[in-house]
């Protein structure tokens, strides 16, 4: 009897998906749940795994391929025989049984799983995946790996004299864009044309919370299992600034102006197949210690695609860090349909004047770009302006002054 391998639905409002890449293929023998394929959707990716035990009889769609939801992709022969692997060349068959017995010889570990493109620069190159050392999902040989194997065999560049003629790969390679790719994309260009954006900044000082994460970063980790780090510290001011300014924090729908009276802050974090925004429900409900659990797991799952499409849905504020990659100043793009996102950026040491005298600070400047159609400038500033004060002095938000 067969098994229908069928498209889950993956989030609200969507419809199809792009397969991705087979893991198993036809004749290949899985167990129950084991990974068959990956699949894009619009806000994710993710593995599907095998309703049940056997051997795959039949995959129904190409890599690529469109898949609405609740269609069947693949057939699952219960109780199956697996494929028998194809002869090696040169071989007559069975031999005749020998009157003398031969060792048995050690089995041969399997060789990873080489993706083509991979596969394209060890066939030029003369290498076997032996000589590279996989890093992909599954153990897979990417075409990253060669690269850097080639690199590290590649002559030093010349010292002086004319400029050497181009030398190794020179090719390119054009690969078709996720889903997740492309409908970010869609998403951004649309905030850029729909929106009257506009962007505030300001500095923070950020000495004060530094230092009450080196007085108590050790308990606070002995007791939570987990870093006290500064986007806690954001998600609580940012928090209190919603407050104060719930316009950063409501919406345009058609001719209306919805406010929420909670606040459901997206955490922009970067994955396995681009950037994701998962979303702290109630975020004015948790404590510390809850956020950085919370983004600490959003981080792991990202790097893996276990970030699921409800996670990253109806935030009303998003808070992007750029600063975990180096980023001095940047202006963060809307995440439609919220009216205001706030950028975090790099800490550098910079001479500030303080009480008249030039003293050196640990300085971030953060940057809030929003929807002018519902947020004026002066609500702007005084919301960054309410963040750059929990941050500096964070007894105010415990205070609530």
């Amino acid at each position: 009897m067969a098994i229908e391998l069928k498209i889950p639905s993956v989030g609200e409002s969507i419809t199809e998906v792009i397969i991705g890449t087979w893991i198993k293929h036809e004749g290949d023998a899985v167990e129950t749940d084991e990974p068959i394929v990956e699949i894009d959707s619009d806000k994710a990716s993710q593995e599907l795994g095998a309703p049940a035990g056997g051997v795959i009889k039949r995959l129904l769609k190409k890599e690529g391929d469109t898949a609405q939801v609740g269609e069947v992709i693949a057939l699952i022969e219960e109780n199956g025989k697996q494929k028998p692997r194809a002869k090696a060349r040169g071989d007559a068959g069975p031999k005749p049984a020998s009157t003398q017995a031969a060792p048995a010889s050690e089995p041969k570990p399997a060789e990873p799983r080489v993706m083509p493109a991979a596969k394209r620069m060890l066939d030029e190159n003369k290498l076997s995946p032996a000589d590279v050392t996989p890093t992909g999902p599954g153990g897979r040989v990417l075409k990253e790996d060669v690269q850097q194997v080639l690199e590290r065999k590649a002559p030093p560049p010349p010292s002086a004299g004319k400029l050497p003629a181009p030398q190794g790969l020179r090719e390119t390679e054009t690969v078709r864009m996720s889903t997740l790719r492309k409908r970010l994309a869609q998403r951004l260009v649309e905030a850029q044309q729909t929106a009257a954006i506009l962007t505030t900044f300001n500095e923070i000082d950020m000495g004060a919370v530094m230092q009450l994460r080196a007085q108590h970063k050790d308990a606070f980790q002995q007791k939570h299992g987990v870093k006290l780090g500064f986007m806690s510290f954001f998600v609580k001011a940012a928090v209190d600034a919603l407050r104060l300014v719930p316009q950063v924090n409501g919406r345009i729908e058609g001719d209306n102006i919805v406010y929420h009276n909670y606040q459901d802050i997206g955490v922009a974090v970067g994955g396995g197949r681009g950037l994701v925004v998962p979303v702290l429900r109630n975020a004015e409900r948790m404590s510390f210690a809850e956020v950085e659990l919370a983004i600490a797991d959003f981080g792991r799952r990202a790097q893996s695609n276990e970030i699921t499409p409800d996670e990253m849905q109806g935030g009303t504020f998003t808070i992007s860090n750029g600063g975990v990659y180096g980023s001095l100043l940047s202006t963060p793009i809307l995440n439609p349909p919220q009216s205001g996102i706030l950028g975090m950026h790099a800490i550098q040491d910079r001479p500030m004047a303080v009480n008249g005298q030039v003293v050196i600070r640990p300085m971030m400047y953060v940057a809030l770009s929003y929807d002018h159609r519902i947020i004026d400038g002066r609500e702007a500033v005084t919301f960054l302006k309410r963040i750059k004060e929990c941050v500096e002095d964070p007894t105010r938000m415990l205070m609530e002054i």
